[in-house]
């Protein structure tokens, strides 16, 4: 009986050291499913200005957080300055010259058009009556024809004089005509529109945060120049942050739109959940693989995927590995 017994031990032994290396040598034939390996990337804002200038004052320093309004970096730019003080003064010339238009002649200048016509029309009835008399003694044959055409061009030209100076009298009445009235506003709306656009390039040596977000470069130091456009600051706003991987086609059916996969940071040592957003075709050549002969060649997509819950710590550029 022992012996039987042991002879069934052994069996059982012997078949289940078998199975081992039969399983064993199965997992040794499968293909090595390596970890698919991604980068964390962060929405970045590049802040600059609209003029150029000398950067005068950095507000803020690398790795400060800053709400969106904070003030930055401010610029020294005497050109701006002085293009507001030119603008500025425009802008009285062309009001004053507006308003003068609107105002129209003085009293002063209304009184003295007035006694200029009251004159001349004085002159005009003296040069009229002078004329009668000088007809009446023409045709009596006491004075000359010559002298009586002389009178006659005297009280026509006294006339006309009076006639001119009541049109200059009814102008300064009337005041400027209504072209020049629109033509004083429009004036006075253009230095208004160049004002504002020196007031707004003023604005822009005064540069605030965009966004929230944490500084993570500062490209110019105060006393450098910064060209116009020139990225002087870069913000990353934490908030809004993804994975990017490099997935070849023959290992993309998994990695479908839409799809959810779980991944561990190492820089973190924790797992989070990510979901596919985008997927794009990577332009380079250097991203196909020759295939076999007989085969076809192999494209390489770009993904984007976005934690489907906050994970506290994450950072552009932690490493981000994807069981497949």
């Amino acid at each position: 009986m022992a012996e039987a017994r042991n002879r069934r031990l052994a069996a059982i032994a012997a078949a289940a050291i078998i199975v081992l290396l039969a399983w064993g040598l199965y997992q040794a034939f499968q293909p090595i499913r390596d970890p698919v390996q991604g980068q964390i990337e962060a929405q970045e804002i590049n802040v600059s200005s609209k003029v150029p200038g000398r950067v005068g004052r950095v507000h803020v320093r690398l790795g400060q957080t800053v709400a969106r309004g904070d003030l930055l970096f401010e610029l020294d730019s005497p050109e701006v300055r002085a293009k507001v003080a030119q603008a500025e003064a425009a802008r009285d010339a062309a009001r004053a010259a507006s308003q003068k238009v609107q105002a129209g002649a003085r009293p002063q200048e209304i009184a003295a058009a007035r006694a200029n016509w009251e004159r001349a029309q004085a002159g005009a009835r003296l040069a009229s009556l002078t004329y009668q008399r000088i007809a009446a003694m023409y045709a009596e044959g006491v004075v000359a024809r010559q002298k009586r055409d002389e009178a006659e061009a005297q009280a026509r030209s006294a006339n006309e004089q009076a006639t001119a100076a009541r049109a200059q009298y009814d102008l300064a009445r009337q005041g400027a005509r209504p072209e020049d009235k629109l033509a004083a506003e429009a004036q006075l709306r253009q230095v208004a529109g160049a004002l504002a656009e020196t007031g707004a390039a003023l604005d822009e040596t005064r540069i605030t945060a965009p966004a929230a977000g944490e500084v993570t470069k500062i490209a110019i130091q105060p006393g450098e120049l910064a060209p116009q456009g020139f990225p002087v600051l870069t913000l990353v706003d934490l908030g809004d942050v993804w994975a990017v991987l490099a997935v070849r086609e023959d290992m993309f059916k998994p990695f479908a739109q839409g799809t959810v996969h779980q991944a561990y940071i190492p820089a973190l040592k924790t797992g989070a959940s990510f979901k596919v957003e985008t997927v794009s075709a990577l332009p380079a050549f250097a991203t196909w693989r020759a295939a076999r002969p007989g085969g076809t060649d192999l494209r390489t997509f770009e993904l984007r995927l976005r934690p489907t819950a906050p994970v506290p710590g994450l950072r552009p550029g932690m490493t981000v590995v994807f069981e497949r």
